[in-house]
């Protein structure tokens, strides 16, 4: 199968990260094809920002149209644009928030988030709410590393995230740690290994879960809401997202 991996900023480097953390999960014959968007933000840290990493999913969700992917996984805690590329699409369209929710309640009773900026904690909420999660996630923790930080993660930074989810476990009482942002998906491993509860990085999360769509032949409805897009006429840059 052919997977789409758009991280939703304009960074290069976080897009060979989070591919490589995607890859280290696929299973053999998957394929993961990994690209961010042509303009817009370098990181994701607010609701301006969010703005634009949408757009951004949509841009390159229309480039790979043919062929077209089997499934897509939209790389960004904030899920940006998740809503509107399952109306672009008909394969399936995972958000690593929405995806690593769904995992950490199958393996603990509650969940803490250990994010970046504490500005983006609310965002993180509101996912929260939107997806139902409000009686298992029993906290959301900014550590206030810069996501670019998160690119060359020395231990430091690695260091941080450990404090934070040490806190939120014990705060909480919480049985397992999402990490809450997709950069992070490197750290995953030596977190778990750490703390000695499941911690989940949603970009893997969102690549095993898309695999298990694909092979029950399950497709994005086309019915209500998804639906395909209304034609119309898009004006300026935005011209070619057009449908």
């Amino acid at each position: 199968m052919k997977l789409l991996l758009i991280n939703p900023n304009s960074s290069p480097l976080m897009t060979e990260g989070i591919a490589e953390a995607a890859r280290r999960v696929a299973a053999p014959g998957t394929e993961i094809v990994a690209t961010q968007p042509s303009f817009g933000p370098a990181s994701i840290e607010g609701h301006y920002d969010d703005v634009f990493g949408a757009a951004g999913v949509l841009e390159q969700l229309r480039l790979a149209a043919l062929p077209a992917p089997d499934a897509v996984v939209i790389a960004c805690f904030g899920d940006p644009g998740l809503d509107a590329a399952r109306e672009a699409t008909a394969a399936p369209v995972l958000g690593t928030a929405e995806a690593a929710f769904h995992v950490a309640s199958m393996l603990a009773t509650g969940f803490s988030v250990v994010t970046t900026m504490t500005r983006t904690c609310v965002i993180a909420e509101h996912l929260v709410m939107k997806y139902g999660f409000e009686r298992r996630c029993r906290g959301i923790h900014g550590t206030d590393i810069p996501v670019l930080a998160l690119e060359t993660p020395d231990e430091a930074v690695v260091a941080r995230v450990e404090a934070a989810a040490r806190e939120a476990l014990a705060r909480d009482r919480s049985g397992a740690i999402v990490l809450g942002c997709a950069g992070m998906a490197g750290l995953c491993g030596t977190l778990q290994q750490r703390l000695g509860v499941p911690v989940i990085d949603g970009v893997a999360a969102a690549v095993k879960l898309a695999e298990g769509l694909v092979g029950l032949g399950l497709r994005t409805s086309k019915l209500g809401d998804y639906a395909e897009p209304l034609p119309k006429l898009y004006r300026g840059w935005a011209g070619p997202l057009g449908w």
